[in-house]
């Protein structure tokens, strides 16, 4: 008996180290092809405050550390290529530039990362 307790305490803490090794802790990202796990290494990684994780054909995805100068990060970050902030609706901040509007929201991930999610029209032009 003190046999299988051992073994069971054992695999126990072989898959405690496996799933914090692999961040599967972390909740599924809504991008494919992207684990959690290198999502973070991006941003840890740079020196940037706001990292790009992924492009599809609509949508680029920006990961963030959580904290209250998201918002004002993102404004500056679009504002360098000339889009003009013109209102925020819930998780959704808008832009102009010209007769075109640019729509990015913003989702809290986990407690402590904000994902961004950009239209791809934002560096067109």
């Amino acid at each position: 008996m003190k046999r299988v307790g051992i073994l069971l305490g054992v695999l126990v803490v072989v898959v405690a180290v496996f799933i914090f090794v692999n961040k599967s802790y972390y909740p599924s990202l809504p991008i494919d092809n992207l684990s959690a796990k290198e999502a973070i290494e991006k941003l840890r990684n740079s020196d940037e405050t706001i990292v790009e994780i992924a492009t599809d054909d609509d949508y680029t995805w920006y990961i963030t550390k959580s904290q209250s100068e998201v918002d004002e990060n993102v404004i500056r970050m679009i504002g360098a290529n000339g889009w003009e902030f013109s209102e925020k609706d819930g998780a959704g901040l808008f832009f102009e530039k010209e007769v075109e509007r640019l729509i990015v929201t913003t989702q809290m991930w986990t407690g402590n990362y904000v994902l961004i999610q950009v239209q791809n029209k934002f560096n067109e032009r």
